[in-house]
C-alpha cells in the first residue's frame, strides 16, 4: 500500500489530508499520515482574534486525531526534523513535556510521497532587539502570549490611574497588521462590558508602523487608501515609509531616529520559511528558505516530494512567485490532490496556476474592504462594508465545507449562532 505523509497542518496541509483519506484511505488505496508539531488546527488568518479574545479557540480549535477518525488517516504528533530521501523517510524531534519529561523518542517515518506544508513564520531580518522584545503573530501559541500581556496592561491601567495609556506598536503593514489593530480597539469596546468603564478608545495608543509607502502593499492602492482611513477613523496612528531599525523594552527605534514607546510590541513584516528547511535533504531552496517547486508543486531534485502552501517558492507565468495567502494554499492543495491522484494511476499530471479570486481585509466589527476578481468586471471590484464583510466570512467557511462537508459545517455555523447568545463576545481568561 502506498505510504503518503503529510507534515504540516495548516489550511493547506490539513485540506490535503482530508482528501486523500477520504478518496485513498478509506478505500485502502493508500496509508496516509498526517504530522504536526500542534495537537490542533486553528485557522491561521484569525489569529489575530484569537490575540485579542474575540474569538476562542477552544472553541474553534480543531482536533487533529478526532478529525483523522473520521476521514481515514492516522495523525503523528511532532517535528520535523530531517529528511532522508535515500532511506525515503522523516525523522521527527522528540516529544517533551512541560517538565522536560521525555514523552516520545525521536522516531522515523517511512514514505512513498512525501508533501510539505509546515507553512511560514515572521521574518525579523536580524532587527536587533526584535526576538527578545516582539512578539511574533504567527502561531496559536504567540497569539494566547500577546492576548495575556494585553490583558494584563489593560488590568494596569483600569487599577493604576496615574497610566494613562496603554501603548501597542505593530510593525508591518499587511493583512495581519491591519486586521489586529482594528481588532484592539473592538477589544477596548467589548472590555467596557465587562467590569472595564474607564477605558475607552482614547485609552489605546496603537501605533501600526510600515515600511513602505503605502498600507497593505501587496494590494491595490485604491484598498489600501480605503483601510488607511477606516483605521485614522478608529484612532490608529499609521506609520508609513518608516523602517525600524531596533526594538528594546521601551519601545521601538526607526530609521529617522524617532523612538515609538511601547509597553507590547508584535512583528509581523514579512515571513520566511523557518530555518532547519535551507537545504533540508539537499532540496533546492531560495533566500527565505521556500523549497523550490516545479508547476506541478514536486521539488525540483525529487519527484516523490511535493510542497504546498508559504513553504512552495511556486512561480508564475509572469516570472514572481505565488503569493502567501490562504487561498493559495487551498488551490495547492487541490491541484496537489489530483497531481498524486494521477502520479498513482500513471496519468499526466497537471500544472498548478494560481487564480487571484482578490483579497479581502478585516477592521474587525467596524468595517472590510477588498477588492473581488473575476467576470464581472474586466479587472478588480472593490467591496466594503457589509458585503465584504460577507465574503470574508465566507472564506472562513469553504475551510470548513473542504474539511467537514456542507451538512456538518451548517450545523456548526447553527453552533456559533447560539454561542453569540450564550458566551461573552470576548474571551476573558
Amino acid at each position: 500500500m502506498t505510504r503518503i505523509i503529510v507534515v504540516g497542518g495548516g489550511a493547506g496541509g490539513l485540506e490535503l489530508a482530508t482528501k486523500l483519506g477520504r478518496t485513498l484511505g478509506r478505500k485502502r488505496k493508500a496509508n496516509v499520515t498526517l504530522v504536526d508539531k500542534n495537537s490542533s488546527h486553528l485557522w491561521k488568518p484569525l489569529l489575530h482574534e484569537v490575540a485579542t479574545g474575540s474569538l476562542d479557540e477552544g472553541v474553534d480549535a480543531l482536533s487533529y486525531r478526532a478529525h483523522a477518525k473520521n476521514h481515514h488517516f492516522d495523525f503523528q504528533l511532532g517535528a520535523l526534523k530531517d529528511i532522508d530521501r535515500d532511506r525515503k523517510s522523516i525523522t521527527l524531534h522528540p516529544l517533551y513535556d512541560e517538565h522536560d519529561e521525555l514523552l516520545i523518542p525521536e522516531r522515523e517515518i517511512e514514505y512513498d510521497i512525501l508533501i510539505l506544508a509546515i507553512g511560514s513564520k515572521c521574518n525579523d531580518f536580524n532587527t536587533p532587539g526584535v526576538r527578545e522584545h516582539c512578539i511574533f503573530l504567527d502561531s496559536p501559541a504567540q497569539a494566547h502570549k500577546f492576548r495575556t500581556e494585553m490583558n494584563n496592561q489593560f488590568l494596569k491601567l483600569h487599577a493604576h490611574k496615574e497610566q494613562k495609556t496603554v501603548d501597542i506598536a505593530i510593525v508591518g503593514a499587511g493583512a495581519t497588521g491591519v486586521e489586529l489593530s482594528a481588532e484592539l480597539h473592538n477589544a477596548v469596546k467589548e472590555l467596557r462590558l465587562y467590569g472595564f468603564g474607564d477605558l475607552d478608545s482614547s485609552r489605546l495608543n496603537v501605533n501600526l508602523i510600515e515600511a513602505g509607502e503605502r498600507i497593505l502593499p501587496a494590494l491595490p492602492p485604491r484598498i489600501s487608501a480605503a483601510a488607511h482611513t477606516e483605521l485614522t477613523k478608529l484612532g490608529v496612528k499609521v506609520h508609513t515609509a518608516t523602517m525600524v531599525i531596533k526594538a528594546d523594552e521601551t519601545g521601538l527605534t526607526t530609521k529617522d531616529g524617532q523612538h515609538i514607546p511601547a509597553k507590547l510590541m508584535v512583528w509581523a513584516a514579512g515571513i520566511k520559511a523557518p530555518d532547519f528547511i535551507k537545504d533540508i535533504a539537499g532540496l533546492e531552496t531560495n533566500r527565505i528558505n521556500q523549497l523550490v517547486v516545479k508547476d506541478t508543486l514536486q521539488t525540483t531534485r525529487d519527484d516523490d516530494i511535493y510542497v504546498i502552501g508559504d513553504l512552495a517558492a511556486c512561480t508564475q507565468k509572469d516570472g514572481t512567485l505565488v503569493p502567501p495567502r490562504a487561498q493559495s494554499a487551498h488551490q495547492m492543495a487541490s491541484r496537489c490532490f489530483s497531481n498524486i491522484v494521477a502520479k498513482l494511476t500513471n496519468r499526466a499530471q497537471k500544472p498548478y496556476v494560481f487564480v487571484d479570486h482578490g483579497s479581502l481585509v478585516s477592521l474587525s466589527r467596524f468595517s472590510t474592504v477588498g477588492s473581488l476578481m473575476g467576470n464581472l468586471t474586466k479587472g478588480s471590484m472593490m467591496i466594503e462594508g457589509r458585503i465584504a464583510r460577507v465574503m470574508y466570512i465566507s472564506l472562513y467557511r469553504m475551510h470548513h465545507i473542504a474539511l467537514h462537508g456542507f451538512f456538518k459545517t451548517s450545523l456548526m455555523m447553527l453552533v456559533g449562532r447560539i454561542n453569540r447568545v450564550l458566551r461573552p463576545n470576548l474571551k476573558l481568561h
